[in-house]
C-alpha cells in the first residue's frame, strides 16, 4: 500500500543515512480554514494509534502527532464493502504488498501524510462514509495496521475550503501551476489510474534543478544529493485514484523537482517516465 519498504524514497537515502531520512520531511501544515473543519486526531506511538471522535462524512482536518517513535506515516485506508482487516493484514505480509496498486482489491488509499515525533501535522482531506483502518508506516517495512474508525453519511457534509491552486498527478506527470507561493492552500490530486505521490526536492539553483529533473529521467540519481539543497519532502505521500490532500505552503522559497518515485510492474520509477519537473516557490 504504501512503498516505504521498496522505493518509495530513494533519493532521500542518497542525501542521508537511513535512519535520518524523514527528520526533515514534514514541512507542510494546513491551517487556512483550518479552524472550520471538523477534525480528526491521531496520535501513533511505535505500536498503536489514538484515533479521536471520528468526524460524519465530508471535509475533515486530520491532526496527526507521534511519541516513543520515528518518522513516519499516517495512512488512511477506506475499506471496500465486504473487505475485512484480516484481508489487508494478510496482503501487506505477502509479496503483492510491494506494489501498493494491488491493494485496489480491498479499497483505496485516501490519505497519507508524514508524522514527525513532537509536532502536529494538520492536513485536510475528505472522507466519504465506509470503514476506515488507520495504518503506519515507517522505514523500510510493510505499514502496519494499528486502528480502524467509520465515518457515517453526513445529511450536508463540511466543504474543504478553496484551494489557490491544484496540483494534479496522472500518468505519467504533473498537471496545474509551477509557481506557488509560501503560505497559500494549495491541494494535490491523484487524477491517475495507478497509485501516484508527489514529491518536493530543493534544489540550490534553476540550473541545478533542471540538472535534476533531466537526471531523474534518465535514472542517474548518482550525484543528485551535490545538486540539492536540504532534504526531500512530501507534498502527498502515495495516493490511490481520486484521492487528494491540501495544505498550506510553508517550504522555503527556491526551486524544486516535483518528483512521483513510485514504481511500475517492471521497476521502473515513474520519474523515468515523466513524472518529474521543476517548479518554485516564491513569497
Amino acid at each position: 500500500m504504501s512503498q516505504r519498504h521498496n522505493s518509495r524514497l530513494p533519493l532521500a537515502r542518497l542525501l542521508l543515512p537511513a535512519a535520518l531520512c524523514a527528520v526533515a520531511l514534514l514541512v507542510l501544515v494546513a491551517r487556512a480554514g483550518a479552524e472550520t473543519l471538523p477534525t480528526l486526531s491521531l496520535t501513533f506511538t511505535k505500536t498503536s494509534v489514538t484515533v479521536g471522535t471520528p468526524p460524519q462524512s465530508g471535509g475533515v482536518n486530520v491532526v496527526a502527532s507521534a511519541t516513543a517513535t520515528k518518522e513516519a506515516s499516517a495512512i488512511l485506508f477506506l475499506l471496500k464493502p465486504g473487505a475485512t482487516v484480516a484481508e489487508v493484514e494478510a496482503f501487506l505480509h505477502s509479496p503483492l504488498a510491494k506494489d501498493p496498486n494491488n491493494a485496489a482489491k480491498f479499497g483505496a488509499i485516501v490519505f497519507d501524510a508524514e508524522v514527525t515525533p513532537g509536532q502536529k501535522s494538520e492536513t485536510q482531506t475528505s472522507l466519504a462514509a465506509g470503514q476506515y483502518l488507520v495504518l503506519k508506516g515507517e522505514g523500510e517495512g510493510a505499514p502496519a495496521v494499528l486502528g480502524k474508525f467509520t465515518v457515517t453519511a453526513a445529511a450536508s457534509p463540511t466543504m474543504l475550503p478553496a484551494p489557490a491552486a491544484t496540483v494534479r498527478s496522472i500518468e505519467f506527470g504533473f498537471r496545474g501551476p509551477k509557481v506557488l507561493h509560501d503560505g497559500e492552500l494549495v491541494r494535490f490530486e491523484n487524477e491517475g489510474f495507478l497509485v501516484h505521490m508527489d514529491v518536493a526536492i530543493p534544489a540550490k539553483s534553476h540550473a541545478d534543478a533542471l540538472k535534476i529533473e533531466k537526471d531523474l529521467l534518465n535514472g542517474k540519481e548518482k550525484g543528485i544529493e551535490k545538486l540539492a539543497g536540504g532534504q526531500p519532502f512530501e507534498f502527498a505521500g502515495p495516493l490511490s485514484w481520486g484521492a487528494y490532500q491540501q495544505e498550506t505552503i510553508t517550504a522555503k522559497p527556491g526551486w524544486y523537482v516535483q518528483a512521483c518515485f513510485m514504481e511500475t510492474q517492471d521497476g521502473r520509477d515513474h520519474t523515468r517516465l515523466g513524472m518529474e519537473r521543476v517548479i518554485r516557490i516564491v513569497k
